[in-house]
């Protein structure tokens, strides 16, 4: 249940009307006075006036009463292993100093190897990945105050500057400095071409790819560009292009494998795990948006995978034109659903079929 202990996820789970999230918590309506599971199928409300509560017993001391639809009083099914690793997943977040795994098993009263893989199975990563993701975002935390650098690194539970700056760029996507100055002095390289699908647009920083985008026009696509990197420095390459770009470039003519391609992304915990899964549809094949989120655990949540689909920064790279709806029909398609089609057909063409398949991996 980690995923629901603060309150932007927790609101999240009440827009996808997520049914997992009913162990986790409930939720108060100020203006009806009416406390719900995260499921209930009840209209949604306004956030400015919506409350959160850890249990019903709480939302009732608050002055809330129970709603009829969702009943939020009775008893749901729990793991026997849910209030150990939401205490876990606290202490983690509370310590100054990141517990290890055999602190977290011993006060679970499980051994290391149980301890972990209950924890995962609750919260769909692993401890270590839990608390690298909770520090990173109090380092983004105290660098948005305006905290100096060194300060921030500090207070986000790193043990020196230097410890900080590879696991950080993990969760920033640039050094801690760089991040706070908006990206400033970081240098993108990129290309605008004609491919296949129209004009492409592939960016690259130091670590790898960190855009492609799909489009109509050249100017359409460097103003995505802008808007998404803020003020890093946008270099465009000469004739001898980058080996990234190239090989990008490749990548969307679907002549080279994606797995070849470097990449430097950043994206919630979720997000991530929802991109890894669709590098594993193999071309020629699709999978439902149902299917993905079933296979990264989180059988209710198709909708926040369908978001994620929309917010994966590159194109073809990460194949979200390989997620298409329950019924068959394609969905959405961030570059549009015409060349959602086409390379969906292309793939079909090249793995010797016809339509594309729904992948059963």
């Amino acid at each position: 249940m980690a995923q629901y202990l603060d309150d932007e996820a927790r609101w999240q789970a009440v827009c996808d009307r997520d049914a997992d999230a009913s162990q986790a918590f409930v939720y108060g309506v100020a203006t009806t006075g009416i406390y719900c599971r995260p499921g209930c199928p009840s209209r949604r409300p306004k956030r400015e006036n919506v409350r959160f509560f850890d249990d019903w017993r709480t939302a009732e001391s608050a002055g809330f009463r129970p709603c009829k639809r969702c009943q939020p009083r009775d008893e749901v099914p729990t793991s026997p292993y849910r209030q150990a690793i939401i205490e876990a997943c606290r202490r983690i977040a509370e310590s100054e100093r990141e517990p290890t795994l055999a602190e977290l098993a011993a006060s679970a009263g499980l051994s290391a190897s149980q301890f972990a893989r209950v924890f995962k199975a609750q919260t769909g990563v692993t401890p270590k990945q839990y608390a690298m993701s909770h520090r990173a975002g109090r380092l983004r935390e105290a660098l948005e105050r305006n905290e100096r650098v060194t300060d921030a690194v500090y207070e986000a539970g790193y043990e020196s500057s230097s410890r900080a700056y590879d696991p950080a760029a993990e969760g920033l996507g640039m050094t801690p400095g760089a991040w706070k100055a908006g990206g400033e002095g970081i240098a993108v390289r990129y290309a605008v071409a004609p491919c296949d699908l129209g004009w492409a647009l592939v960016a690259a920083s130091e670590r790898g790819v960190c855009l492609i985008a799909l489009g109509d026009a050249p100017d359409a696509l460097e103003a995505q560009l802008r808007e998404r990197l803020g003020r890093a420095e946008r270099v465009t390459p000469d004739d001898d292009l980058d080996v990234a770009l190239s090989a990008a470039l490749r990548v969307i003519d679907g002549q080279a494998p994606a797995a070849d391609l470097p990449l430097d992304i950043r994206g919630t915990a979720f997000q991530r795990r929802v991109w890894q899964e669709l590098q594993r549809i193999p071309s020629g094949a699709t999978a439902s948006y149902g299917q993905v989120a079933a296979r990264i655990g989180k059988p209710k949540a198709s909708r926040a995978v369908a978001r994620a689909c929309a917010s994966n920064p590159v194109a073809v790279a990460v194949p979200c034109h390989r997620v298409v709806r329950g019924d068959g029909g394609l969905g959405g398609y961030r570059w549009g659903i015409e060349r959602k089609r086409r390379l969906l057909d292309r793939e079909a063409s090249r793995a010797g079929g016809g339509a594309p398949s729904h992948s059963a991996i």
